[in-house]
């Protein structure tokens, strides 16, 4: 699988950068149809402290899978997004009949 990440309107360093492609690659482990994953790092302009977003789209076939989390670092927003990715992998899976 294919992982595009982009950070919008900040540099991400090669740590965070690194985490998230782990993250996103362990997808495959439940689904290895998986085409392509594309993840957007953007800081909220929001006054309060959660104001770091993650937006993950996997494409499959024949549909697109997508989960926002807004949380206080980007790991945890990518943890939060990646959890909601797993469920609705799962769920694709059990209506495809893919085992």
């Amino acid at each position: 699988m294919q992982v595009k990440i982009h950070s919008i309107h900040f540099d991400a360093d090669s740590k965070l950068v690194h985490f998230v492609q782990g993250r996103v690659d362990k997808l495959n482990q439940f689904y290895d149809g998986i085409i392509e994953g594309e993840v957007f790092l953007r800081l909220d302009n929001a006054s309060n402290h959660e104001n770091k977003v993650a937006e993950i789209r996997l494409s499959l076939p024949g549909n697109e899978l997508f989960a926002k989390r807004q949380c206080k670092s980007f790991e945890e927003a990518t943890d939060t997004a990646i959890e909601a990715l797993r469920r609705q992998v799962r769920k694709y899976k059990s209506k495809h009949g893919h085992a």
